[in-house]
């Protein structure tokens, strides 16, 4: 093992403390690119897209791309505009997921859609998507652009893949991790691996770096979805529980659902198609999945895919970067405690 995701005791807590520093100054002109390319002549465009875009987002993904650069020793800024077109896509995706989930916060705040509407959201959602692809087109590498409109292409699959999985019980693991394969990890993988690619790496560099983005991904929705039943609002920036109301299968369910009784299965069954949702509902939904273990197992799972990640740039040698790597991985991880 390069490194281990369990840190010893007395030490702070893991943070994406590091990763910000060391990619600050690289940050300021990613965000200058950004700020310039949501401008347009239509007001209603930089202000629904300011909304989302200054709502208190970590920019993880940005943030990977600037810190593999670092890993690389790469000295360039191509990556700044890329970076920008990462953060463009993710920001895009959000718009149209609040739309197709109705949902009514994210980080704290009101979404888009609650403000301005499905329409407007959508459309300014499909605004960012196109101002990305004009920054993929602008770095000119064939390559690049063909990673990052793929990841697009298959984060749209996984979406259509969650939807129709929504509400039906017997959707298996096999398919959860494709869906989350997909609409999280893809994303991630390809923020990671395109800092190879403009640093002119081997493509064994750029296989690794994708592995990490790729694990780390999964690892981070893994989180998200258990602290979806154990958090609360002001933790996670939107309703607790969201996911059971909207009959989202994900790892937590579906363990147990495997695991329940007879009563515990009908339970499940009929929650997940949508005819229960209340606060009573979620609270027993809450205990079955304490009572079975589905929360420390899926965390365990989380914490299995987090080590994938660690383990996927041993290849690189240590510093400040590769560290800031390693304690984002943590940092994804120890959301959930």
């Amino acid at each position: 093992m390069s490194a281990t995701i369990h840190r010893m005791p007395g030490r702070a807590a893991p943070s994406l403390q590091p990763m910000m520093s060391l990619v600050a100054e690289d940050m300021n002109a990613v965000n200058a690119v950004i700020l310039a390319r949501m401008q347009s002549r239509i007001p209603l465009i930089p202000e629904l897209a300011g909304h989302l875009i200054a709502g208190g987002g970590k920019r993880m993904r940005p943030m990977l791309t600037l810190a593999c650069a670092r890993l690389l020793d790469y000295a360039g800024t191509r990556h700044h505009k890329l970076s920008a077109a990462v953060e463009f896509i993710h920001t895009a995706t959000l718009l149209h997921d609040d739309v197709v989930d109705g949902s009514g916060m994210r980080r704290g705040r009101r979404t888009a859609n609650m403000i301005w509407g499905n329409n407007a959201s959508v459309l300014v959602g499909d605004f960012l998507f196109s101002r990305s692809f004009e920054l993929m087109v602008e770095d000119g590498s064939l390559k690049v652009l063909r990673i990052l409109s793929n990841a697009s292409a298959v984060i749209a699959e996984g979406e259509v893949n969650q939807l129709t999985a929504q509400r039906r019980i017997e959707t298996d693991e096999d398919q959860y991790l494709d869906i989350i394969g997909a609409k999280t990890a893809a994303l991630f993988a390809a923020a990671c691996r395109i800092s190879a690619v403009v640093a002119e790496r081997p493509e064994s560099e750029e296989l690794a770096l994708d592995a990490y983005g790729r694990n780390l991904g999964i690892a981070f929705q893994l989180v998200d979805d258990a602290i979806d039943y154990v958090s609360d609002g002001a933790t996670m920036g939107k309703d607790t529980g969201d996911d059971f109301r909207d009959g989202k299968i994900t790892l937590p369910v579906i363990l147990a659902y495997a695991r329940g009784s007879e009563a515990d299965r009908k339970f499940w069954k009929d929650a997940m198609s949508g005819l229960l949702g209340e606060t009573a509902d979620l609270g027993h939904a809450q205990s079955l999945l304490a009572a079975s273990g589905a929360i420390d197992d899926t965390l365990a799972r989380a914490r299995h895919y987090g080590q994938r990640a660690i383990d996927a740039i041993g290849m690189f040698g240590n510093g400040a970067a590769k560290s800031a790597l390693v304690e984002a991985v943590e940092f994804a991880i120890a959301r959930a405690y």
